[in-house]
């Protein structure tokens, strides 16, 4: 391949890193807003949000010119075709950071459960450091990253089952704010379907060296083998 397309590719990847780095930052403002009851801040994540839609559109766009005007090798349009996929995954971490967002205006106005939120920001810190360490592995193509990616998401599994008891037996205690536990119910979900979009990334990494598509954490729902797999590690 010349010149413009090595230019043009490393142009698109650099965009889907900012694409990425932007949905990270998201996260971690939603999640802030939902912890320290901050609806000004849910508000302006709920405005960011158009500018992640916005670079999913026009990585899109760049990547399909850059296809159909360059004709690249088959090593080339994988990296092309991960940009596309990958993008998607990102788009939708984005979309749970809105989510967190609506939940946090919400709760704005109600009681707080403190130590349930206190776990809450703690799960959020591991997913976020999953997409900061995807998208390092990403602009290094390192495919042994993305595994070890991939196995921190068993972690953010433990914890949203773990989280998903505590809630249940904080509102049975408590007797009311049936909504209040609901949106934390809701949040954690958020926050672990967030990681396994980031294994999605993962696994377009190891696309990109290797060519082989392969499923990372088969059967990872299942909180007992979740629990021996850590204890294996």
């Amino acid at each position: 391949m010349g010149a413009i397309f090595n230019d043009e590719l490393k142009r698109l990847r650099g965009h889907f890193m900012e694409m990425g780095i932007d949905a990270s930052e998201q996260i971690y403002q939603a999640t802030k807003a939902f912890t320290e009851n901050d609806p000004v801040l849910a508000n302006q994540v709920l405005t960011a949000d158009n500018k992640i839609n916005d670079e999913e559109v026009s990585l899109e766009k760049e990547a399909l010119k850059l296809m159909v005007l360059q004709q690249p090798v088959a090593s080339d349009f994988r990296k092309i075709i991960s940009i596309l996929k990958a993008s998607s995954d990102v788009e939708r971490l984005g979309d749970y950071a809105t989510h967190i967002a609506r939940a946090a205006i919400n709760l704005s106005d109600r009681e707080h459960n403190e130590q349930i939120e206190g776990q809450i920001e703690k799960m959020m810190m591991i997913v976020r450091e999953m997409l900061e360490k995807v998208l390092d592995a990403y602009a290094q193509t390192n495919e042994q990253a993305a595994y070890e990616v991939a196995n921190e998401d068993l972690r953010v599994d433990l914890t949203y089952v773990q989280q998903q008891q505590a809630i249940l037996t904080a509102l049975a205690k408590a007797g009311g704010n049936v909504k209040t536990y609901g949106d934390y119910l809701a949040v954690i979900r958020y926050l672990e379907r967030s990681g396994d979009h980031i294994v999605n990334l993962a696994e377009w990494i190891i696309y990109i060296g290797s060519g082989k598509l392969v499923e990372l954490n088969p059967g990872k729902a299942d909180p007992t083998m979740v629990e021996r797999k850590l204890k294996e590690q």
